[in-house]
């Protein structure tokens, strides 16, 4: 009973049709036919009853299709656990980062992590924070680290770092003096768009009620060094990672004002599934990074 006639009989009893069947696992009817054949003519057993509105399984076709579900799933989560090997069969992990996190927290980590484990790799995977947890859920990156105001759902979450984010302008600009700000006093000034949640929306639910009227944003601008570029010309002011921001400000001629509102400090998350198999260096590099948290 090998695997591809298993999921044809798993996706002939789901949809309670061959043609369906056969276009869900992207063959032709009568290749369809054949596999459901050869397995009842293996087991001697009926399996399906065909009739003019598909098929239905037998009592032993029922069994059978529960059986299958079981063998399906568990080399579904063979082949996960495989994944976090890279193709030499060294430890491979997935880490899947938002922008932030992979200037600010993890370059100095990855490079004490990967130092003493010559046969550890990382794929490190960009993404925005509200993706992240999904990733995980979905087996695409073992690990996340995302930034939110509280614990992701459907996954297990652990606190790691924080961060501040202030109001970049340029010198010059007549809030540059002001030591601190709120965000609302910068409303009378164009705003350079992808904010901590990455979109004007998201950005004004995480943030609340702390705005009397939505900033006027006429460009958006994902890249960090991008974004402080279009302020010196003049475009606007922004939002950024104060730990970011410190990186331009000098060769830019910019300057930073500090934001005292409360959603200016970011808690960030390292998440992993809630239930599920966690390789050695997977759970090596979790413990790792969590216990570099103060550093």
């Amino acid at each position: 009973m090998d695997i591809d006639t298993l999921e044809t009989f798993v996706a002939a009893v789901e949809e309670k049709s061959l043609s369906r069947a056969a276009e869900r696992q992207n063959v032709v009817v009568s290749a369809a036919s054949k596999r459901i054949t050869t397995l009842e003519r293996r087991l001697n057993r009926k399996l399906l009853l065909r009739h003019g509105r598909g098929v239905e399984p037998t009592s032993a076709g029922k069994l059978l299709y529960l059986r299958a579900k079981s063998i399906l799933s568990n080399i579904e989560c063979t082949e996960m656990a495989v994944s976090h090997f890279s193709a030499d069969g060294q430890a491979k992990i997935r880490l899947a980062a938002n922008p932030s996190t992979i200037l600010q927290f993890l370059p100095r980590r990855i490079t004490r992590f990967l130092a003493d484990r010559p046969h550890v790799s990382i794929d490190l995977l960009e993404a925005h924070s509200y993706d992240i947890p999904r990733m995980v859920i979905e087996g695409a990156t073992g690990l996340g680290i995302y930034h939110a105001r509280y614990p992701a759902m459907g996954v297990s979450s652990f606190p790691f770092c924080t961060d501040r984010v202030a109001l970049v302008v340029p010198v010059g600009h007549p809030l540059a003096q002001r030591s601190a700000i709120r965000l609302e006093d910068a409303l009378d000034y164009d705003i350079l768009g992808y904010f901590p949640q990455h979109s004007l929306d998201k950005f004004l639910a995480y943030i609340g009620p702390s705005l009397s009227r939505p900033p006027n944003v006429k460009l958006q601008v994902s890249n960090f060094e991008a974004r402080c570029v279009m302020i010196r010309e003049g475009l606007g002011v922004g939002v950024l990672p104060e730990g970011i921001a410190q990186r331009y400000l000098a060769p830019l001629g910019l300057a930073m004002v500090k934001l005292e509102d409360d959603w200016a400090q970011r808690q960030f998350f390292i998440c992993v599934k809630d239930h599920g198999d966690r390789s050695e260096a997977m759970q090596e590099l979790l413990d790792f990074l969590l216990a570099s948290r103060n550093d």
